[in-house]
């Protein structure tokens, strides 16, 4: 509706003045004067529209000078930007391409970097019919090159996986963000968000030194803006963001800087594989391709061995690989070559963002194969000391092997993927826990799976665990069996390899994973109100406080065992239901003897056979008693594991 006369004089009379003179003049009116008025307004009204266009993203949002690789590719999203002719000045920074794609919301401009350029601020400007209509002010910063940034996490180490939603609450103005999909917040339920944040681990970074943890691992931090049940963190909706009901972008930076200060390290959990429904370039897609898309859903398989299988059927191997995880988790298509920028720069932006010091990379299996070993590449190049493990559930030690770097005989190219989460040395420790020994069975199995160490470039890089935030709890897996939890843990933090404990294992959480909101309780005491604070020793019960001071002594002996450490590995065959490995260090001193008996019969180990490793030894020291015994003849408990240090 015209509100205002002033536009059009000549339709605006006076009703008193209207008389048949007044309408024979309107009749009679210039045609071309009428065009004229109408082209004004079209003109008028496209300006209008015109100048209330703007950026909604330009990420990434800033980039870093002194980079290995200069091309840098931005995604510019806005309404009909692709309209916008672009253009920009700043020394060293080259503009070599503008990609226009499928939706005019977007832009893929391809930026080149010299390494002669300087820190600092530019604008992009985004022009339409010759005149500027808006800009991007860009930022170049230098590459943050601090000590103690981005050290890479190694079999020194010992990862704290948690929850951040599930473990403390250290900001209650951010447990309800109004705006976001799901605003309910509810303890009570396992599948609403609880409140735990980023500054509640931080708060609690004294508890997990304390503990003997070096290396904190978060489930995705990042946004998930998901109507229900997304407080996981795998249903990312803003790559670049952290979700709010965490705390932000600078908040996060602040706990790697505090994790560091502490003397320990950080990883982050990352997902190439998928995204959830939410996310903003769900909503309005740059290309068709951008997704991997079916005529009808169709999930993955799960069938990891299709990748492998040198017999497999091409639409079977597309279902694995191409196939949705679940429907809430579009599955993005890797092989188009923006996604894979975007990935890609992402992840290094994050990474020299923070100063983050590894990766875990969720559902590896299902990701293309060609682009990971590339994305591995471009971050290397980067980063040398950053540590990268991918969750690889498999069943076999073959299948996890694989995916890891080196084994270019099989794959024809080289993954680069330094480890992997070692799930079948999960299952053997387990059935050397549980099992009843047989010529494959019980404290074998443990064996036989470790003389498959062949098939690894480096089995040390592997990331060992007995439990995560997917699977049922150890101390429930073991039947709440303390000395079978002391068992575990004792394997856990001696063995080859990189050892995860899950969050509340230390003071013997519990539950099974069907749903799988039980094993992802909150942890006591991170809330105001809980009723116990186990935190702290008071909060905790007299078991819960000796498995807590079990873990703690063998974390913090691990810290100063150059065997265990650094280290190899050497097993010896079991024998009468006793399994022995040594780790030890042929450049330092120090041998450790770990011997495991699963049986319900106290055993008495008589050690010559050992002598290779034992050669000039007297007496070992018992790493958690404290107590020093002769070596020649060794009492084993029922359902033990002894952790003895040789000197």
């Amino acid at each position: 509706m015209i509100k205002s006369p002033t536009l059009f004089p000549s339709f605006f009379v006076s009703p008193s003045k209207f008389n048949a003179q007044t309408k024979f003049t309107i009749k009679s009116f210039d045609r071309i004067r009428i065009k004229k008025i109408f082209i004004t307004l079209t003109i008028l009204l496209t300006s209008i529209n015109l100048f209330a266009q703007k950026l909604e993203r330009v990420e990434p949002m800033f980039w870093f000078v002194g980079m290995h690789n200069p091309k840098l590719q931005l995604l510019v999203h806005g309404e009909n930007i692709s309209k916008a002719t672009v253009a920009l000045t700043y020394p060293g920074v080259k503009l070599v391409k503008v990609n226009k794609v499928e939706n005019p919301n977007y832009l893929f401009v391809d930026l080149e970097i010299s390494s002669s350029a300087k820190s600092g601020t530019f604008p992009i400007n985004f022009l339409l019919n010759g005149k500027k209509t808006l800009n991007y002010t860009y930022q170049l910063k230098n590459r943050d090159k601090s000590a103690g940034r981005i050290q890479g996490v190694t079999q020194k180490d010992f990862i704290y996986l948690l929850m951040p939603d599930r473990f403390s609450n250290g900001d209650k103005s951010n447990d309800v963000v109004q705006g976001l999909t799901e605003t309910a917040l509810n303890r009570d339920s396992m599948y609403y968000r609880h409140g735990g944040d980023i500054q509640g681990v931080i708060n609690h970074l004294d508890y997990l030194k304390d503990l003997g943890v070096t290396t904190v691992w978060m489930t995705p931090e990042i946004e998930n803006d998901m109507p229900h049940a997304s407080y996981h963190g795998y249903a990312v909706t803003d790559h670049y963001k952290i979700d709010p009901r965490y705390g932000t972008n600078e908040l996060y930076k602040k706990y790697v800087d505090a994790v560091h200060a502490k003397g320990m390290k950080v990883i982050k959990d990352i997902v190439h594989n998928h995204i959830g429904t939410g996310h903003w370039f769900y909503k309005d897609l740059p290309m068709k391709n951008w997704l991997n898309q079916w005529p009808k859903y169709t999930q993955t398989s799960y069938r990891d061995q299709t990748v492998m299988d040198p017999h497999a059927s091409s639409a079977d191997r597309k279902q694995m690989l191409d196939g949705w995880f679940v429907p809430s988790m579009p599955d993005l298509n890797q092989t188009n070559p923006y996604v894979q920028n975007y990935l890609t720069q992402n992840h290094i932006w994050w990474i020299e963002y923070a100063g983050i010091d590894g990766l875990r990379l969720d559902t590896y299996p299902y990701n293309d194969p060609v682009y990971m070993a590339d994305w591995a590449l471009k971050l290397q190049a980067e980063f040398p000391r950053l540590s990268v493990f991918g969750e690889t559930l498999v069943n076999a030690v073959a299948n996890q092997a694989f995916f890891t770097g080196g084994n270019t005989v099989n794959r024809g190219f080289d993954t680069h993927l330094q480890g992997i989460t070692d799930a079948t040395l999960k299952d053997a420790i387990y059935e050397g826990i549980n099992g009843k020994n047989g010529w494959v069975d019980g404290v074998n199995r443990l064996y036989a799976t470790l003389a498959h160490d062949f098939l690894y470039k480096n089995p040390n890089t592997n990331c060992i665990f007995l439990d995560n935030h997917d699977m049922s709890r150890f101390y429930s897996m073991v039947g709440e069996d303390f000395d079978k939890y002391k068992m575990g843990m004792s394997i856990l933090l001696t063995m080859r390899g990189i050892p995860e404990m899950y969050y509340g294992t230390e003071i013997l959480m519990k539950n099974f994973s069907n749903p799988d909101g039980l094993i992802r309780s909150d942890f006591p005491g991170g809330w105001d109100g809980d009723k116990k604070d186990k935190f702290i020793a008071d909060g905790r019960t007299n078991k819960e406080n000796e498995a807590f001071n079990f873990v703690k002594a063998l974390a913090n002996f691990r810290k100063s065992s150059n065997a265990l450490q650094t280290g190899k590995l050497m097993q010896y065959v079991p024998q009468d239901d006793i399994y022995v490995y040594f780790r030890y260090n042929t450049e330092a001193k120090g041998t450790v003897m770990v011997v495991v008996n699963n049986t319900e019969k106290e055993k008495t180990l008589t050690t010559d056979r050992f002598a290779e490793r034992i050669k000039g030894i007297t007496t070992v020291k018992n790493v958690i008693s404290g107590e020093r015994s002769s070596i020649k003849e060794i009492k084993v408990p029922a359902k033990s594991t002894l952790v003895l240090e040789l000197n």
